[in-house]
């Protein structure tokens, strides 16, 4: 687990395998002979040869999909930025583990392994408009719990989030990184009103002042701005792109989580796709800055991993098509 320190990280995420080509070219090879016309059912196919690539095979299916929801508090949280009290996390991460929520039902609808991991729910992050949101040693220790949470035998990765106040510290690190106002990156989250939102955006101004020229590093950005479960997102994806794991991300948050990989070691997000584009102001923007095209845009902002759930029985589809239609030779059909 080579999260003892950031260099190792980076060396990590730079020494990291790519996809399979000759897998990719094979599942390319079956594509064209299944009883379709070229290209007929568009994404799909794409989809389908993006995660055979990754998984190494011709064809397959998914089989051992896993969501990793994380959670943590932030002390930002206690400047008006949410229409919830910090409370709600705890509360929430109840009801994940009490099959209650809506990721609940999407990963039985997958056929998923769902997990949570409560991360000092409770104790908040710092603010860090007054200072660091996390120690050197709490950012550690978030990235190395995103890394030990994901199982090696997975054949997909979802990384979800539930923590008050999380958008704004999202916000904050994707200004930090891409630039811009603040205000171009906040969103209404958990349904602020207009003075909420307005306080969204000073939060973020005042943690861009404060850290300055240190977050011209990523990482260091996320650990000033971010919180535990966006560290621990981070590791997760690293994880999985350590071990050829394919990811699809969420909404705004676990987008903005893992954008400071990119930064730190070009092609570290490879493996992942967008699940979708969410209703959250910035994410539409950060997707740009990141290069992904979304699975899906259903207005979806409820975060848990639940719009990447969703893309991920798009997914699911494309993988059963690829994988079960009869070839042109096979069915007895002219024109393969």
């Amino acid at each position: 687990m080579p999260v003892s320190d950031l260099a190792a990280l980076r060396a990590a995420l730079a020494e990291a395998p790519g996809p399979d080509a000759a897998a990719r070219a094979a599942a390319a090879a079956r594509d064209a002979t299944l009883t379709k016309p070229p290209g007929a059912l568009g994404r799909l196919e794409a989809l389908a040869l993006w995660w055979c690539g990754w998984r190494g095979v011709a064809r397959g299916r998914l089989e051992r999909p896993q969501i990793v929801v994380f959670a943590g508090d932030h002390g930002v949280a206690a400047r008006g930025v949410s229409a919830f009290p910090s409370a709600v996390t705890a509360q929430m991460v109840a009801n994940f583990e009490a099959g209650g929520a809506a990721i609940n039902q999407l990963a039985a609808a997958l056929g998923a392994r769902l997990d949570v991991v409560a991360l000092d729910v409770g104790r908040p992050t710092a603010d860090f408009t007054e200072g660091p949101a996390m120690t050197h040693a709490e950012f550690l220790a978030s990235l190395s719990a995103g890394w030990d949470a994901v199982d090696p035998d997975a054949d997909l990765l979802i990384p979800g989030e539930m923590g008050i106040g999380n958008t704004t510290a999202a916000a904050a690190v994707a200004a930090a990184l891409f630039g811009g106002e603040p205000a171009a990156w906040v969103g209404r989250g958990t349904g602020v009103d207009d003075r909420g939102l307005a306080a969204k955006a000073e939060t973020v101004a005042a943690g861009l002042t404060r850290h300055g020229a240190a977050l011209g590093d990523p990482l260091e950005a996320l650990r000033r701005l971010g919180g535990r479960e966006l560290a621990a997102m981070a590791g997760a994806v690293a994880a999985a792109r350590a071990r050829r794991v394919p990811v699809i991300l969420d909404g705004f948050i676990a987008t903005a989580a893992v954008a400071p990989l990119a930064q730190a070691a070009p092609g570290a997000l490879d493996h992942c796709l967008a699940g979708h584009r969410s209703a959250e102001a910035g994410h539409g923007r950060l997707l740009s800055a990141l290069g992904l095209d979304p699975v899906l845009d259903l207005g979806l902002r409820l975060g848990e991993g639940s719009g990447a759930a969703a893309a991920a029985l798009i997914l699911k589809a494309a993988l059963a098509c690829h994988d079960g239609m009869a070839t042109f030779a096979e069915a007895g059909v002219s024109g393969g």
